[in-house]
C-alpha cells in the first residue's frame, strides 16, 4: 500500500466525520470530537460552492477542481451535518440550520416532479437509486435528533420511491438506474442491481419498516436480502460480488469490501426483526458475512484494507481508499449493538 496525491473528494469527509465519532462510542480513545468538528469546518470552507451545493473535489490548495453537482456527495454532506448535531452540543443548532439550507437548495433546484430528485440542471438520465439510499440514511439519522418533520416526510418518501419505482415488482430486484420517469433506463445499463446495495437498502428498509410499522417493507427487505444471499455471494471466494443484471446473472464479479460490511448490516438488521428458524438462517449467515470482511484485512498493516478482490482470487495492488472506512466502522457498530442486546 503506497500513499499517492489525489484529489480530496467532498464524499469521504462526511464519512470520516461518522467514523470518527462512532469509533469513539465504540471504545476509541481519540481526539473525536475535536477531530470530527475541524472535518466540518474544513468542509463547509473548501466544498460549498456559492451555488449552495458541495463541490465533488478539491486539491491540496483547498482548490475546486471538480465543481459539478453530485446528489451523492449531497446525501453525505447531510449525514455529516447529522452527527455533528448529535455529538457537540455546541454545534447542533448550526448544524441543523447548514442541513436545512442544504435541503432547500434541493428542493428549489433539484426536486423530481413525482418524488425524490433529479441528478442534473437541466435533467440529464440516468437518475439514480444510489443517492437517494444515503439521502434515506441521512433522513433517518436526522429524525433520531430532530423533531424537524421535513425528514421523517422525506424517509417516508424515499422509502415509497423504493418500494414502487427502485425495486422490480417482478423479480423483488434493486435497480441502479432509471430514466427521467423513474422507469428503468432503457437498454443494458437499466438491467443493472448490485448485490451490496441489495443488502444496504434491506438494512435500511428493515430499520424503517420497524418504526412505521410497514410489513411491505420488511418483506421486501428479506427479498432483497434474498437476493444478494442467493445470487450475489460467489461460493468459491466467500464474498459479495460487485454487480448482477435483472436476470441474477454475474455481471461483475470482482468483490469490493464495502459489499461485505453491507451484507453484515443486513444479516444484523434481518435476524433482530425475526423470529423462529427465520431468525437462525440469518444469525447463521452473520459470521460468513464477518468471515467475508475480514479477507480485506489480511496480508496489509494494521489500520489498511484491501479493496477490490478479482474473481481470480487475487487483489488489485493500489491503496486503500479512505472511503472504506465509514463502511467499516458502520458494519462494527450494527454488530456490536446488536451482539449487547442479545
Amino acid at each position: 500500500m503506497r500513499a499517492v496525491p489525489v484529489p480530496r473528494r467532498a464524499r469521504v469527509v462526511p464519512r470520516q466525520i461518522y467514523s470518527f465519532l462512532e469509533g469513539a462510542k465504540l471504545g476509541w480513545a481519540g481526539p473525536a470530537g475535536e477531530l470530527a468538528i475541524k472535518l466540518s469546518d474544513w468542509h463547509g470552507k473548501a466544498f460549498l460552492t456559492d451555488a449552495g451545493y458541495f463541490a465533488g473535489a478539491v486539491d491540496m490548495e483547498n482548490r475546486i477542481t471538480d465543481p459539478s453537482f453530485d446528489l451523492y456527495n449531497q446525501a453525505f454532506a447531510l449525514l455529516g451535518f447529522a452527527q455533528i448535531a448529535a455529538a457537540p452540543p455546541e454545534r447542533r443548532a448550526s448544524a441543523a440550520a447548514q442541513a436545512l439550507n442544504l435541503l432547500n437548495f434541493l428542493f428549489e433546484n433539484y426536486r423530481h416532479s413525482e418524488a425524490g430528485f433529479r441528478e442534473a440542471q437541466p435533467d440529464k438520465a440516468p437518475l439514480c437509486s444510489n443517492p437517494h439510499m444515503h439521502l434515506f440514511e441521512a433522513c433517518l439519522a436526522w429524525e433520531v435528533i430532530s423533531d424537524d418533520p421535513v425528514w421523517r416526510d422525506l424517509s417516508d418518501e424515499i422509502a415509497e420511491l423504493a418500494l414502487t419505482r427502485f425495486i422490480d415488482p417482478v423479480n423483488g430486484g434493486l435497480r441502479e438506474f432509471f430514466d427521467l420517469d423513474w422507469t428503468p433506463m432503457p437498454g443494458d445499463k437499466g438491467r443493472v442491481m448490485e448485490p451490496g446495495h441489495q443488502f444496504e437498502w434491506a438494512w435500511l428498509l428493515a430499520g424503517w419498516g420497524q418504526s412505521r410499522n410497514d410489513a411491505g417493507a420488511l418483506i421486501a427487505a428479506r427479498r432483497l436480502y434474498d437476493i444478494g444471499w442467493t445470487y450475489g455471494i460467489d461460493e468459491s471466494r466467500g464474498v459479495a460480488f460487485m454487480a448482477l443484471n435483472d436476470d441474477f446473472t454475474v455481471r461483475d464479479p470482482v468483490a469490493r469490501l464495502w459489499g461485505q460490511t453491507e451484507w453484515i448490516k443486513a444479516a444484523v438488521a434481518l435476524a433482530r426483526i425475526s423470529t423462529g428458524a427465520e431468525r437462525e438462517a440469518y444469525l447463521a449467515d452473520i459470521p460468513d458475512a464477518v468471515h467475508a470482511l475480514q479477507i480485506y484485512f489480511k496480508g496489509v498493516p494494521d489500520g489498511l484494507w484491501h479493496d477490490k478482490l478479482t474473481s481470480e482470487g487475487q487483489f488489485l495492488d493500489e491503496p486503500a481508499p479512505a472511503s472504506s472506512l465509514y463502511h467499516i466502522v458502520c458494519a462494527i457498530s450494527e454488530l456490536s449493538a446488536f451482539a449487547k442486546s442479545l
